[in-house]
């Protein structure tokens, strides 16, 4: 039996269960864990096309979107919205606890 990277096994299923994504993301958004964030963002980029399609939907160059997902990567909001936009989602501010905001 063949083995699979890591990377290619949570793309699959990043791609089979769509749901999961977002759980997913918004698990490590809440935590704030910013290493795991690029991690993520890279094996989402797999499940949808990868760079190549990633950064033509997001309209950005893929040379940036590399950067951008480097280990070291940091992200602008605006780019980060493209990307997750490209990929049919997009980053929402809830409540924390799912408790009202305060006025």
């Amino acid at each position: 039996m063949k083995d699979r990277h890591h990377d290619d096994a949570m793309a699959e299923m990043f791609r089979e269960d769509p749901a999961f994504a977002l759980e997913t993301l918004n698990a490590i958004l809440e935590d704030g864990d910013q290493a795991e964030l690029m991690i993520t963002l890279r094996q989402l980029t797999k499940a949808f096309g990868g760079v190549q399609a990633v950064a033509q939907q997001a309209h950005l160059n893929p040379t940036q979107l590399y950067r951008t997902l480097s280990p070291t990567g940091n992200p602008v909001l605006s780019n980060l919205s493209a990307i997750l936009k490209a990929m049919g989602m997009r980053l929402a501010v809830r409540p924390a606890h799912g408790e009202p905001a305060h006025s």
